[in-house]
């Protein structure tokens, strides 16, 4: 799985000990907003790579690493869903992960901002799905970031906000992104992360195997 930058290819790797340091850089140059407490350090990625490799996703344009697509199994419960982004991934540890789990629980999405809206974040989705497909889970749950609500939290409510999102007359760079690959909004998360701005809040976002097969 691949894309054309600049005439070089970005390629995905599964996530591998020596790209532990350069993803503790990627979460500062992606997430300046974020609590100091919310970045995963290189500790957490040596953990993920121990765990579930084959479901964390680094892209690399040549040697440079520049996006992260890391997640778990994990045995999502939609009728108590309210969590915190940390209780779940444990810290960043993402010990919660459980090789039976029905569902891939997204930790994080992450491009360099020198190369967003070029195709790297699609390859990320793209390889989230296929392992989701390839091990029959029953799909991605997550809790969503909506960075575009700053602009509007004066005059909105973070319900309000989402909902315009959803209904298309607002854009929101990660919720807007997420529901044009087939993700749908099951409810909003409260001091889900540490984030200014977002106050907090965030989308749990839901996306459905089409291939899913019972037992």
């Amino acid at each position: 799985m691949a894309a054309e930058i600049d005439d070089c290819e970005v390629c995905l790797d599964t996530i591998r000990p020596r790209y532990a340091a350069a993803l503790e850089q990627l979460q500062r140059d992606c997430f300046p907003t974020l609590g100091e407490d919310e970045l995963m350090r290189a500790e957490h990625f040596l953990n993920h790579c121990r765990l579930f490799p084959q479901g964390n996703f680094v892209a690399l344009h040549g040697e440079r690493v520049i996006g992260l697509g890391s997640g778990f199994l994990i045995a999502f419960d939609f009728e108590q869903a309210q969590h915190s982004f940390q209780d779940i991934i444990d810290g960043g540890y993402y010990s919660a992960h459980d090789p039976d789990g029905d569902w891939y629980y997204g930790g994080d999405i992450s491009v360099h901002p020198h190369y967003r809206r070029r195709g790297v974040g699609s390859l990320l989705y793209k390889a989230r799905m296929d392992i989701v497909m390839r091990l029959n889970r029953r799909g991605i749950v997550a809790g969503g970031l909506i960075p575009g609500y700053v602009d509007h939290k004066a005059a909105l409510t973070p319900q309000t906000y989402v909902d315009k999102v959803v209904a298309g007359d607002l854009y929101d760079s990660t919720l807007s992104f997420q529901l044009n690959r087939g993700f749908a909004v099951r409810g909003l998360l409260q001091d889900y992360i540490e984030d200014e701005a977002s106050d907090n809040w965030a989308t749990l976002i839901v996306w459905d195997n089409p291939d899913f097969q019972p037992d």
